[in-house]
């Protein structure tokens, strides 16, 4: 029988696994955020392996955020409904299981539909990570400070996802990643049975599923389109179809969920500066961490000649000032409020993110860009500190899961969003913008779209290319034209990409300035 939320916190029994719980529930918190970064050093191999043109790594990527965002908020209302470690385990299950399918993926497709199952696994188990610290730490100041470690490892988990991959793929292969994420998914599994507590609070809530119909449907109709419409074609029926789907879902969610008496995502909570503004944070922040992870790694290791383990090497800085710029940033917060550490911390990464812009070059490496993305580093661990302590502070304490699920959701939606919308950038220069460049060199028609679709379908090979011209000094001529014209489209579309990237950063810096007046005194978990 599922006991109150208000009895498991008065429970003898669960106070003394506080400490070994809170780890549990770190170790889960951390899978489910690494693995948000962990296969961005390693798409150059998937591409190479199984063929995979650009729009199939964004589908790679956004497979698991996608279902993560999505299905966050009603999956935290399960674990309210039904017990918070029962939906927890459960997600540690699937998620192994979608570990096992991409670790033997044969196709991109198969792999995708692995990354999808890790991100319903996800979902489950992550909303319980930081639910359960509220039963476990009834104290005000103790559930601070596990609040504050529980935010230090979501930025840990996130900084250190290259650098885990990149040293996976160097000592075997990318399908490394996945038998980790499954060997510490099973080891997670174990340790929640054993320390873990179960809580309910099954009077609290309903679960809304017309809002988790709707809202998902907006999502995920969005995110096809703008993904599908990079080869399909933006004016093409269907995708046009979708984007109105999307749109209408939105709207419809938006009128359902400011009438239903137990919304999943209560819309008037947005008329609070505060809590507006450190949503609109969270996602532009990892929209541009993103526009890092997802695109230097891949021009790298692709355009250039980084192997996994030399791009994880040069993300160590950015991991490193992350993490460190996190540490100290608590200490700000509670001297001075959210305010100032948020702007400073929104400017530094749009910055960071600029300079790495002007930097980057098919042969840029540890001094050339190492500096600018450990900036860039700095900025995005300053911002990300304050994000969810002051989205808890602009609302009842009682709404306070809700409050913290709908920061991480948009964190994850900033995460889609910019897969989804810079990759699309980049696969219009490498399409269209390349066809039109070999054009100008007197490329033949026939050649030139026998290279797009090469390039479209992850099928072009720099090595083989040269390799077909051997010892002919005309082809080789034409061959280097084509290599020449692939990665300048390539630049262009990481310039447009970073450049776009760098700009949110900016308006970000801006909300934060106007929306963040809320001092670290009032914040209250």
């Amino acid at each position: 029988m599922a006991t109150t939320g208000a009895a498991q916190d008065a429970a003898p029994e669960s106070l003394p696994r506080g400490p070994a719980a809170l780890a549990t529930l770190c170790f889960i918190l951390f899978l489910t955020f690494l693995d948000n970064t962990i296969v961005s050093v390693v798409l150059a191999g998937v591409q190479t392996d199984l063929h995979a043109g650009v729009s199939g790594l964004q589908w790679v990527v956004n497979g698991y955020a996608l279902v993560f965002a999505s299905l966050m908020l009603t999956m935290g209302t399960l674990g309210d409904l039904f017990g918070r470690k029962k939906v927890m385990l459960g997600g540690v299950v699937v998620f192994c299981a979608g570990s096992l399918l991409a670790a033997l993926a044969p196709s991109v497709g198969v792999l995708t539909a692995g990354r999808v199952i890790m991100g319903v696994g996800a979902a489950a188990s992550e909303p319980g990570t930081l639910s359960m610290i509220r039963h476990l730490y009834p104290n005000r100041r103790d559930r601070a400070r596990a609040l504050g470690v529980w935010t230090a490892v979501s930025g840990l988990a996130l900084a250190m996802g290259p650098v885990i991959g990149g040293v996976l793929a160097g000592l075997y292969s990318w399908r490394a990643v996945f038998w980790f994420n499954l060997f510490f998914g099973i080891a997670a599994l174990v340790g929640a049975q054993l320390t873990l507590p179960e809580n309910a609070d099954p009077q609290s809530t309903k679960l809304d599923i017309p809002g988790f119909v709707l809202g998902a449907t907006a999502l995920a109709s969005a995110s096809f389109a703008v993904i599908s419409g990079e080869t399909a074609g933006y004016f093409t029926w269907w995708i046009d179809l979708l984007f109105a789907l999307s749109l209408a879902a939105a709207v419809a969610f938006v009128l359902f969920e400011r009438r239903a008496a137990n919304p999943v995502l209560n819309v008037h909570y947005f008329r609070r500066p505060p809590f507006s503004g450190s949503n609109f944070v969270a996602f532009s922040t990892f929209f541009s961490i993103f526009s890092l992870f997802f695109l230097i790694a891949l021009y790298l290791q692709t355009v250039g000649t980084s192997s996994s383990y030399q791009t994880a090497v040069d993300f160590v800085p950015m991991a490193v000032a992350m993490v460190v710029s996190a540490v100290f940033t608590g200490r700000w917060v509670a001297a001075s409020g959210p305010r100032m550490p948020m702007t400073v911390g929104c400017v530094l990464a749009g910055l960071g993110v600029l300079l790495t812009e002007f930097r980057l070059s098919p042969s840029a490496g540890l001094a050339a860009v190492g500096w600018t993305m450990a900036i860039a580093g700095m900025g995005f661990g300053i911002a990300i500190v304050p994000v969810t302590s002051s989205a808890l502070s602009a609302i009842p304490p009682e709404h306070s899961g809700m409050a913290a699920s709908t920061t991480n959701t948009s964190r994850e939606l900033g995460a889609v969003a910019g897969v989804a919308i810079l990759g699309s950038i980049v696969n219009g220069q490498l399409t269209v913008a390349l066809a039109h460049r070999l054009h100008e060199l007197g490329i033949p028609q026939t050649f030139i779209n026998a290279v797009v679709a090469a390039v479209a379908t992850g099928n072009f090979n720099t090595k083989a290319a040269r390799s077909v011209a051997g010892s002919n000094a005309n082809l080789a001529v034409i061959v280097d034209r084509i290599l020449n014209a692939a990665s300048d489209a390539f630049a262009n579309g990481i310039d447009l990409a970073l450049f776009f990237a760098a700009a949110l950063m900016g308006l970000s810096a801006v909300a934060a300035l106007l929306t963040m007046r809320v001092r670290s005194s009032s914040l209250e978990f």
